[in-house]
């Protein structure tokens, strides 16, 4: 157990410089959302549609309300972590706290009952749902928090957002060539010729990922502990309760920059959400790719988040981040539906017909993904310097009320994008239960053209608004001295 952490350091000292051991510590606490994400967004309508049995509507129904009432606990969370008093500082007690039981329901949540009900599975999968997300809540968003305190340098908090995301998308990307790779070809059976469709195999998923998530979380927060003392103190105990608070967000989030980001984000996590849900859909339904080609097709993604981490920063100080996001996104999203569009008119043929088209399609995704990591990592480290101008506005930190507010609507919203890809199974007619050999050629071009016009408008709705987002290194660079002259100030 970590040692009982010395005074928090006056308010306005600058940060020393951020040990490599605890940059990594950082960065590896994202391995928890990462595996968290992958279950949920690529494999969980999967397995409770297909192999469980669940009707595709009620799990996006149960996604959907669970996304929901998680979401309610971002806000409450941040609001709490950035106003917390305790010899641990503000954040470390609710990541600590989160482990074990974040751990626990992300086991039951792949080893359901069978031969319930409907009704019962719904609720089963709600119920576990909306436990896992609050307790990732009371991790994610505290330590995310933790990045604007940790360095106030406007290029190194793209650094520690990249190691951030690289986790993230490493440790997500882990579990799903594992499964690929290994565990599904294990559970392929007699009885069951394709391992992707036994549910012994989502037990050991589920058992895994579940010791990952706990080894990240205390990795993280035990990782971080020695710079409380550096960290920034909850600010004076104020009167007023919920009014008071309420206020006080209003104050800390009403400006144009992060309006932009807000707004944007809502149609990014609804495209993520789209997305993510429907890319084993189309690898396995549209382009016929085997268990063993999506393993070697999602091992690309570790290349993708080298290439991405080491992109971001390299952009954001050569066009600056906002600059750097816009481009790096447009490349993306404009990229990433090209094969489907190209096997649409015909150029392209399935993997089926052509096993060559696998390899087209695997530089596409490293490339792509490459960006769109980028991107992320931008976009993130633009919500970081948010706080300094917040700061001089309102005299009061508020990290937790930023992170929070991002990660509220990215929750909420993104339940539409998964509850969009159950509605575009149904218009494809991709019926539960199918083995990929009977879905006819019709019902796979139909799920690829319903899917490229709307992930694409989402995708440059998104882009477009995050361009009306102002606070360039400049401004950051001056809220810095500002502040710093007026912690001087007598």
């Amino acid at each position: 157990m970590p040692q009982d952490a010395p005074t928090a350091a006056p308010r306005g000292t600058t940060p020393p410089p951020v040990p490599l051991a605890t940059r990594v510590a950082f960065g590896f606490g994202a391995v928890a959302n990462g595996i968290k994400d992958n279950g949920f967004n690529y494999f969980l309508l999967l397995f409770y549609s297909q192999v469980v049995g669940l009707d595709a509507r009620l799990v996006g129904v149960a996604i959907f309300v669970a996304l929901l009432c998680d979401a309610i606990s971002d806000p409450v969370v941040g609001t709490w972590s950035d106003n917390t008093r305790t010899r641990w500082g503000r954040r470390h007690p609710f990541m600590y706290a989160a482990a074990l039981p974040l751990a626990i329901s992300f086991w039951f949540l792949w080893n359901p009952p069978l031969g319930w009900s409907q009704t019962a599975l719904f609720w089963y999968l709600l119920l576990l749902a909306v436990t896992i997300r609050t307790f990732m809540t009371f991790f994610e968003v505290p330590s995310s928090a933790l990045t604007p305190e940790l360095t106030q340098d406007y290029d190194q908090r793209s650094g520690l957002i990249a190691l951030r995301y690289y986790f993230g998308w490493t440790g997500g990307n882990f579990m799903t060539v594992l499964s690929f790779g290994v565990i599904f070809p294990a559970f392929a059976t007699a009885a069951i010729a394709d391992g992707r469709f036994n549910p012994e195999a989502y037990s050991v998923y589920g058992l895994i990922g579940a010791l990952l998530i706990f080894l990240s979380v205390m990795v993280c927060a035990a990782g971080t502990h020695s710079r409380i003392p550096q960290l920034m103190p909850p600010p004076p105990s104020r009167p007023g309760g919920l009014v008071r608070i309420i206020r006080e967000v209003r104050e800390t989030l009403g400006t144009r920059s992060f309006g932009a980001l807000f707004i944007a984000t809502i149609f990014g996590a609804i495209a993520t959400g789209l997305a993510a849900s429907l890319a084993f859909y189309l690898n396995i339904f549209f382009w016929r790719f085997s268990s063993e080609q999506i393993a070697m097709l999602t091992f690309g993604v570790f290349v993708s988040a080298i290439l991405g981490g080491i992109l971001a920063p390299a952009i954001g100080r050569r066009f600056g981040k906002r600059r750097g996001a816009i481009l790096a996104g447009l490349v993306a999203f404009l990229g990433a539906p090209l094969p489907i569009v190209l096997r649409l008119l015909g150029i392209l043929p399935s993997a089926a017909e052509a096993p060559w088209v696998f390899w087209v399609v695997a530089l596409a995704t490293i490339v792509d993904v490459g960006l769109i990591i980028a991107f992320q990592i931008l976009a993130t480290a633009m919500m970081a310097d948010l706080v300094e101008q917040a700061e001089l506005r309102t005299g009061r930190r508020s990290e937790g009320t930023f992170f929070a507010a991002i990660s509220f609507i990215r929750k909420a919203v993104t339940g539409i994008g998964v509850t969009a890809a159950s509605l575009v199974l149904g218009a494809a007619g991709l019926e539960a239960g199918l083995d990929p050999g009977q879905v006819p050629e019709s019902v796979s071009l139909r799920l690829g053209a319903v899917y490229v016009p709307v992930i694409l408008s989402l995708w440059m709705t998104m882009i477009a608004i995050l361009s009306l987002y102002r606070l360039e290194r400049a401004d950051h660079e001056a809220n810095l001295a500002a502040l710093a002259a007026r912690r001087r100030a007598p």
